[in-house]
């Protein structure tokens, strides 16, 4: 059993710390873990919300207003859940201590980059490259 890391509740990952020490990992993991249980929890309530206003509604324009909100409710679930599978997919990263290294170059992400999309699996710079290629590549 792995032993815990103690965190103080104001820490952040510092420059000036070596990178993706034991301290940045538990930082990451956690705020990786909290995100993902919102995200569930979010998805029970819809689920639950979608189970109970489902009725009969006469008027086929507060229908059709009820389906389209139902619609734009279930492709927000729909991406949360691919979400979900991003966010499994770091914490597996960390365990096998890959996490925070950019899946291109090998390069480290930053910890800005890191703390504001912890997902993240391509530097700042690799990513942009991969986007400049996607929008020259794409068919219009």
């Amino acid at each position: 059993m792995k032993q815990e890391v103690f965190l103080p509740d104001d820490y952040r990952p510092a420059e000036d710390e070596p990178f993706m020490n034991e301290r940045q990992l538990e930082y990451f993991r956690r705020k990786l873990l909290e995100w993902k249980q919102d995200l569930l929890a979010d998805s029970r309530d819809t689920i639950e919300g979608l189970q109970d206003s489902t009725r009969n509604i006469p008027d086929v324009a507060d229908r059709a207003s009820e389906e389209t909100d139902r619609a734009l409710e279930l492709r927000t679930r729909d991406r949360q859940r691919k979400l979900v599978a991003k966010i499994d997919s770091a914490l597996r990263r960390i365990d096998e201590g890959e996490y925070g290294y950019c899946e291109v170059t090998g390069d480290p992400i930053s910890l800005k980059r890191l703390d504001a999309r912890p997902i993240a699996t391509m530097s700042l710079e690799a990513q942009e490259r991969h986007e400049r290629r996607e929008k020259v590549h794409r068919d219009d």
